[in-house]
C-alpha cells in the first residue's frame, strides 16, 4: 500500500480501530496494536507519522485484513485527553502499544507496567525514569530517542549564523517534560559565548503563545528558537505566522516546520523513527522482550533551510551554510 493510501485513512475520527494483517500462514492469530499519538487526528504530520509506522507494519508482512488490529487514539496533546485515551488503550489488552511523546510515555506507565510500549520521539527516557538506561531498558518500554541536548546549543549557533545581529532569543519549551527544561540549558550554556540574551517561554495555549511573541517582538535584534515538543507541533502554523508578522529569524526542530514556510529546521528525520518502531513492534509480537532492546538514537538528521522565508525577511543566507543543508526549499 502507498504512504498516500495510508493518509487516505487516517483522516477520520479521534480514535479509530483497524485490522492489519499477514500472510496466510499468520491468519490464525489476530495480535492487538495499540497506537497513543499526542496530537489530533487531522494534523498532516501526525498523520504521515503513522503511516509510515503503518508502511513499516505493511513491509515486515502485517497487512490489512488478517492477523491483527490496529487501535489508534489521538489527542490534542494536553495531559488530560493523554491520560484518558491511555486508559483505553490498556483496557483493550493490546499485545503492544506504540506511543508519541513523553506526555504519551508517561501517563502509559501510570496505568501499565507490564503492556509492552514502543515509544518514538522521546528525549532522554533514561533521565525521566522511563528505562533503567539506554542499553538494558530493563522494564516493558523501549524504543527511540529524539535527540542529545547538545543539539541545544546546535539551534542557537545556526540562529547566529543566519542571523548575526540578533542579541536577544526568546526560547519556547514544554516544561512539563524533563526534554523543555534540559534543551534551555542547553542553549544557555552557550549564549554568553555567542552575546545572546535568552528568555524561556512555556508553550501553552494560541492565546498565550500569541501574547509572548508579540511582546518579545517589540524589541529589535530579536530571534526564536522552538524546542521540540507535542505542544509545539501542534501550534506549529500559528508560531510561523507569528515569527513572519513579527519578522522574527527563528530556528525549529524538524524538517515539518521548514516545509511549512519556518526559516530553517535542524533535527532527526522523525518518520524515520515510526518506520524503525514497526520493527520494535514486529519482534516484540515474535516474542521479544522491551527490557532486552536497546533504546536507539536518531540515524537521520535534517539540516532545511527555507529559502523564501529568508528573503522576506531580508536575510541572506551564507553560501557555507546553503553547502551544509540536506535541503533548500525556494
Amino acid at each position: 500500500m502507498r504512504r498516500r493510501e495510508f493518509i487516505t485513512l487516517l483522516g477520520g475520527a479521534a480514535a479509530a480501530t483497524w485490522p492489519l494483517a499477514a500472510g496466510a500462514q499468520q491468519a490464525q492469530r489476530m495480535r492487538r496494536i495499540g497506537v497513543l499519538m499526542a496530537l489530533p487526528a487531522d494534523d498532516p504530520e501526525g498523520q504521515a507519522r503513522v503511516a509510515a509506522f503503518l508502511q513499516g507494519l505493511q513491509e515486515l508482512g502485517w497487512s490489512v485484513g488478517r492477523n491483527a488490529i490496529v487501535d489508534i487514539r489521538w489527542s490534542s496533546g494536553n495531559s488530560a485527553d493523554i491520560r484518558k485515551y491511555a486508559t483505553e488503550l490498556v483496557a483493550l489488552t493490546p499485545d503492544v502499544i506504540l506511543a508519541y511523546s513523553s506526555n504519551a510515555v508517561a501517563s502509559l506507565l501510570q496505568v501499565t507496567r507490564t503492556v509492552p510500549i514502543v515509544f518514538a520521539v522521546v528525549a532522554d527516557p533514561a533521565g525521566a525514569g522511563y528505562v533503567d538506561s539506554l542499553a538494558r531498558p530493563g522494564g516493558n518500554i523501549t524504543g527511540f530517542a529524539s535527540m542529545e541536548y547538545s543539539i541545544g546549543g546546535k539551534w542557537l549557533q545556526l540562529l547566529k549564523e543566519i542571523a548575526p545581529g540578533v542579541t536577544r532569543v526568546a526560547v519556547f519549551r514544554d516544561p512539563s517534560t524533563a526534554t523543555g527544561p534540559a534543551l534551555f540549558a542547553a542553549i544557555q550554556a552557550l549564549a554568553p559565548s555567542l552575546g545572546v540574551e535568552l528568555r524561556p517561554f512555556d508553550v501553552g495555549d494560541e492565546g498565550e503563545i500569541e501574547h509572548a511573541i508579540t511582546a518579545f517582538a517589540q524589541s529589535p535584534n530579536s530571534g526564536l528558537i522552538v524546542t521540540a515538543s507535542a505542544q509545539a507541533v501542534s501550534h506549529r502554523d500559528l508560531i510561523i505566522a507569528l515569527a513572519a508578522r513579527h519578522r522574527l529569524p527563528a530556528v525549529y526542530f524538524g524538517r515539518l516546520w521548514a516545509a511549512a514556510g519556518g526559516l530553517i529546521c535542524y533535527g532527526p528525520d522523525f518518520l524515520d523513527q515510526f518506520r524503525r518502531a514497526a520493527g520494535y513492534v514486529d519482534r516484540i509480537l515474535k516474542g521479544e522482550k522491551p527490557a532486552d532492546m536497546p533504546v536507539q538514537a536518531p540515524t537521520k538528521y535534517e539540516l532545511v533551510i527555507n529559502l523564501k522565508t529568508a528573503k522576506a525577511l531580508g536575510l541572506t543566507i551564507p553560501p557555507s551554510l546553503l553547502a551544509r543543508a540536506d535541503e533548500v526549499i525556494e
